[in-house]
């Protein structure tokens, strides 16, 4: 597993973007881009749990280790979510177990650079370094509409 970073700069306050990011209307305009459907459920608050889900069925839960508000969240991802049953990562996709995403928003001036630090398994660095640039353009779009 490989760390992988990726970077925006967005016209708009932090706490827009941290809204946009999180948001129930807008996280899945802009997770989309991975997953047509996509959607997350989840309290938001540090310790709790998250589902991302997309429309074909697939869902993997997460933890939230670590947030501040507006400002930084981590995610560790834990397993899948297979027939309405929580299972954690196995044999099969083991290279995903215990893997971080981070989010880092920090405010320069009118505007916010967005990062995210993650790691992701060697068969998937591809697909996440051609798919993660567009979902920032679009996390961008949303909050400086």
């Amino acid at each position: 597993m490989k760390k992988a970073c990726f970077s925006i700069m967005i016209n708009a306050p932090k706490e827009k973007v941290w809204n946009v990011l999180w948001g129930e209307q807008t996280y899945g305009q802009w997770a989309s881009v991975f997953s047509p459907g996509s959607h997350a459920q989840s309290d938001w608050q540090e310790g709790s749990q998250v589902v991302f889900s997309s429309a074909n069925g697939g869902s993997m839960y997460s933890q939230i280790a670590q947030q501040t508000l507006h400002e930084y969240i981590s995610f560790q991802h834990l397993g899948q979510v297979k027939d309405g049953q929580q299972q954690p990562f196995d044999q099969n996709n083991q290279d995903w177990a215990g893997a971080t995403e981070n989010y880092t928003l920090r405010q320069i001036g009118n505007t916010t650079e967005l990062t995210v630090e993650m790691d992701v398994p060697e068969n998937h660095q591809a697909y996440f370094a051609e798919t993660f640039p567009r979902a920032l353009e679009k996390v961008k779009e949303l909050a400086e509409a």
